[in-house]
């Protein structure tokens, strides 16, 4: 009977079957690269600032082991660590630790492999606790048998952390769901890179700090900065700025540079684990581990931002406590969230404002717009909102069109005609399908055209401004540096004779 307080309710003892469990906590979406990220978590809560992990294949026999130099368990927190739902998502949690339902390593480890081994040094030596889904599976009970020491004929596996004689080790065995049916080892050398990479991402700053080392097969796993962080061709990147309604969220926007302002290498290793396109938007932080490596969480009108090439250069950091872990609704895997509803407005803002500055530097391949020599650029087109969509008008104005318009006397209805028709059939589609296939705007604005053709047309315009329009030299130069697109080539206006 259970007492509830009022009344007393009849009830049943219900525990689930061990095996049957497990089974089912292996599905819970892990990959490699989530599930070993998993584990270093509790190694970085163990004080370790040194982790390796070793890859040996053996085909079904292969293994990965994980060993870190932290501050080990007794053999109480040992025996915790290895139960399932010990903790309680809900108790309060030091404000650095990195987990939060007590299954991470458990789960993380069931979803690759069907022997988990956990041994650590400590006040009795090197003392080690096992789980054999296999075992489970025998028994004829259904109970939760947690095996003590390691498999027989493992014993040799733990020799590096008695080697080190400090420290915890976690050793995967059985790789039924890394090593399957056709399997070879270049699958498993691909895979390390997959793991370098998204170790790489995840831990990033505690990489580039030197607060931690990680070790994969003895190479040390290098930090990817999502941010690009101080190179001097990014266009925009203000200070971090906290939520105004919840202070302990911070956001910092990025907008990265075009590929023309990098080296090949830096726009490679820019692209981040899924390329330039998949990387954009939020990048979510929890003490500051990654848990989201760019999304639009669902925000924008109807049924949210998708990703696109225009946007490629939009990343926005998003730090979060771990007490907002429910409202966050952070997954057991640590790679989702939803913000909570208080603070979507202002993530919105944040983001529409990122994304346009993003798709402008995207446009106009990171030169830059808007201003030059403190005047407003004169632009040759112009787009116009209306209830249908969007159109695209030349501007009348720009010195080019009007000095031909000014001289064109009966000919100005042909000319006017003529811009119109350039207006109606400007080939969007072909345009949007060669960008997105391209992965890069067509060039415009005289890009990779030679200086000579440059400034024989730059000529051009410098003597109209002078003899027709009566400009000064000085004036005429000054003119045509807040003018499309030859302010993008001072060098060639400031060669501009006196005379034309």
């Amino acid at each position: 009977m259970l007492d509830s307080g009022v009344y007393n309710v009849a009830s049943r003892h219900a525990p689930p079957r061990a095996s049957a469990m497990i089974e089912a906590l292996r599905g819970l979406g892990y990959n490699t690269e989530t599930a070993l990220a998993d584990i270093i978590d509790n190694s970085i809560a163990a004080g370790a600032d040194v982790v390796q992990l070793q890859f040996e294949w053996q085909e079904e026999a292969s293994r990965i082991h994980v060993l870190d130099n932290g501050r080990g368990m007794s053999s109480a927190e040992l025996d915790k660590a290895m139960r399932l739902g010990e903790r309680s998502p809900l108790e309060v949690r030091d404000a650095s630790d990195l987990g939060r339902f007590g299954l991470g390593l458990k789960t993380a480890s069931f979803s690759q492999c069907r022997r988990l081994t956990v041994a650590t040094i400590n006040q009795n030596g090197l003392e080690c606790l096992r789980w054999d889904l296999d075992v489970l599976a025998a028994s004829p009970d259904d109970g939760w048998h947690l095996l003590e020491g390691a498999h027989a004929g493992s014993e040799v596996f733990l020799q590096p952390l008695a080697d080190a004689g400090k420290g915890t080790m976690v050793l995967w065995e059985v790789l039924d769901r890394i090593v399957t049916k056709g399997y070879e080892v270049q699958d498993f050398i691909d895979l390390t890179d997959h793991v370098e990479q998204h170790l790489g991402m995840v831990f990033h700053r505690f990489l580039s700090d030197n607060r931690l080392r990680i070790l994969l097969n003895g190479r040390a796993v290098k930090a990817w900065d999502p941010f690009l962080t101080g190179h001097p061709a990014k266009p925009w990147s203000p200070p971090p700025a906290a939520c105004p309604i919840a202070r302990e969220v911070v956001a910092q926007c990025h907008v990265l540079p075009h590929r023309d302002r990098l080296s090949n290498k830096e726009y490679d290793d820019a692209a981040g684990p899924c390329g330039w396109t998949a990387q954009q938007g939020f990048y979510i932080y929890r003490n500051e581990r990654l848990l989201v490596a760019g999304s639009w969480l669902g925000l924008g009108a109807g049924r949210g931002w998708t990703k696109d090439e225009a946007h490629r250069l939009a990343r926005i950091r998003l730090d979060i406590p771990n007490t907002a872990d429910a409202d966050w609704k952070i997954d057991i895997r640590k790679s989702t969230a939803r913000p909570p509803v208080a603070v979507r407005v202002w993530l919105i803002r944040l983001a529409e404002v990122t994304r346009a500055r993003a798709r402008r530097a995207f446009a106009h391949r990171g030169r830059p717009v808007g201003i030059a020599q403190g005047k407003p650029i004169i632009e040759a087109w112009r787009s116009e909102k209306f209830s249908g969509g969007t159109r695209y008008r030349i501007d009348l104005e720009h010195p080019s069109v009007r000095a031909v318009l000014d001289e064109a006397g009966s000919l100005l209805p042909q000319v006017l005609a003529m811009l119109r028709i350039i207006e109606e059939t400007v080939p969007v589609q072909r345009i949007w399908v060669d960008t997105a296939e391209g992965k890069e705007t067509p060039c415009t604005g005289f890009a990779g055209e030679p200086p000579a053709e440059v400034a024989s047309i730059l000529g051009v315009m410098y003597g109209n401004l002078i003899n027709q329009k009566g400009y000064s030299p000085t004036r005429a130069r000054e003119k045509l540096l807040c003018t499309e697109p030859f302010h993008n080539f001072p060098e060639l206006i400031a060669a501009l004779p006196e005379q034309p």
